[in-house]
């Protein structure tokens, strides 16, 4: 992977806005760090209460990605003069009895181009498993198992089980890096998408 060189791209970049999907605070970090680590410096990221399109709590990579394009797709209909527009969506996905957790990130840029990525996984346990199965959002399943509060825009799920070694944020950031690479690598591959 070949990224530009960031004392180049800085001296011919003007300030560019950068536009999230959401106005959880872990999801305008992450999105905030992730650029700033490709790009360098020169970004703005803002974070703009979208609808995803999907159900709270989506379900499977379909949904959830989904959920994620949607997002992109949206900031850039509200946000137009934007440069770049980011949707993260968190799922989960049912594996024989039990749950995994997880994200999909969608990146459009101005040139039509788009990213996308999905993050690790990782098995929930089986109380937070069974408050899902009930109905409930993963961060309030979290929130009444870990006896936490609005644990989705901290550390989220990953972060209670890891205690803290990963957190919500860490998790998304790479994904949200690995989104960008065929946007910060444009000669090597043709990523226009329509969903």
């Amino acid at each position: 992977m070949v990224f530009p060189k960031r004392k180049n791209l800085q001296e011919q970049q003007r300030r560019q806005l950068v536009i999230v999907g959401s106005k959880n605070p872990v999801k305008i970090l992450c999105t905030e760090e992730a650029f700033h680590l490709t790009y360098g410096d020169g970004f703005l990221v803002q974070g703009l209460d979208v609808d995803s399109g999907v159900n709270s709590q989506p379900f499977g990579d379909k949904e959830t990605y989904a959920g994620a394009f949607n997002r992109a797709s949206n900031c850039k209909t509200a946000f137009p003069e934007a440069d770049f527009w980011v949707g993260i969506e968190g799922g989960v996905s049912e594996m024989d009895a039990d749950f995994t957790s997880f994200a999909w990130i969608v990146i459009l840029d101005r040139t039509g181009r788009a990213g996308r990525a999905k993050t690790g996984s990782f098995f929930l346990p089986p109380g937070v498993t069974d408050l899902l199965k009930g109905g409930m959002e993963l961060g309030d399943a979290d929130d009444q198992v870990f006896s936490s509060v609005n644990s989705k825009q901290k550390g989220g799920a990953v972060g209670l089980l890891t205690r803290g070694i990963v957190d919500r944020r860490d998790l998304y950031r790479q994904a949200v890096v690995l989104a960008l690479i065929p946007l910060a690598n444009p000669e090597l591959y043709d990523s226009s998408v329509n969903q």
